[in-house]
């Protein structure tokens, strides 16, 4: 099989579309490439889903943090606690039999059980708090003048949060939030090792390239490919993101502007 055919059997596997069966041996480096390639059609699929309902979670959150109401703050607390304080690894491994107990008393519950919404909801509680906690700093850390300042002009409530508070937060919690990002993006390797199956050996980005380990005996090839692949999309994200921290401080001069440092958690 030429490298043009390996691609067009197995470039989308990951999500049902090609060639069913894998290949057994005789592997070659395309078929690595292509299948590993295919399996991160997940990771980003996790990593963006996560992100985008996260995020809105995450600012309700930080938001009901900072009130004097403990009715409102005190979840708000137990929440980031509770999944800041716990391995993800472990609430992967919770969660899913707990859905897994749930599918029984009600067949409503079978899409949960899946990887595709079960692991989501976990990736999404896990970022939201992981977030929540970063937007709560950034909103102690917007100065007072700026709050005083939007009280003299007689914003107050609503107004006075979506175009005062929240623009300020996002500019000083961005940097953090790209952190964030990138690890959520990573985390997302542990969905097939966590007790979510794969079915029909549809798996992730990690989880072709251990199926090339373990058969080839060999983990220096496929692990390697799978790091070059979360590279370029550490690549891609910080890009971007670059992009939205340049918009959030279009209005500062060039030499106060916040510059996006990564700094990735060696342990979540």
């Amino acid at each position: 099989m030429s490298c043009i055919e390996t691609i067009q059997s197995y470039a989308l596997r990951s999500i049902g579309i090609g060639d069913r069966l894998l290949p057994r041996s005789d592997f070659t480096l395309c078929e690595q490439f292509t299948l590993i390639g295919s399996g991160m059609i997940w990771n980003v699929y996790f990593g963006i889903m996560a992100l985008a309902t996260g995020f809105f979670l995450a600012t309700a959150i930080a938001v009901a943090k900072g009130l004097p109401n403990p009715w409102l703050r005190k979840p708000a607390e137990w929440f980031i606690f509770l999944f800041r304080g716990s391995p993800l690894f472990i609430q992967f491994f919770f969660a899913y039999f707990l859905f897994l107990s749930l599918k029984g008393v009600h067949p409503i519950f079978d899409p949960f059980t899946a990887a595709w919404l079960g692991a989501l909801i976990v990736l999404f509680l896990n970022t939201a708090a992981y977030s929540a906690e970063i937007f709560y700093g950034a909103l102690q850390s917007i100065p007072k003048g700026e709050v005083e300042a939007a009280d003299a002009y007689g914003l107050s409530g609503w107004s006075r949060f979506r175009r005062i508070v929240w623009p300020t937060m996002l500019r000083l919690a961005w940097p953090g939030y790209t952190n964030e990002a990138i690890f959520l993006f990573h985390a997302t390797t542990l969905v097939y090792f966590s007790g979510f199956p794969a079915w029909q050996q549809r798996g992730d980005a990690l989880y072709y390239a251990s199926y090339f380990a373990d058969k080839t005996f060999n983990p220096f090839v496929p692990y390697p490919i799978l790091a070059m692949y979360f590279i370029l999309l550490t690549l891609v994200i910080i890009g971007i993101f670059g992009l939205v921290n340049r918009r959030l401080n279009r209005h500062l001069p060039a030499n106060t502007r916040t510059r996006l440092k990564v700094r990735p958690n060696l342990i979540r």
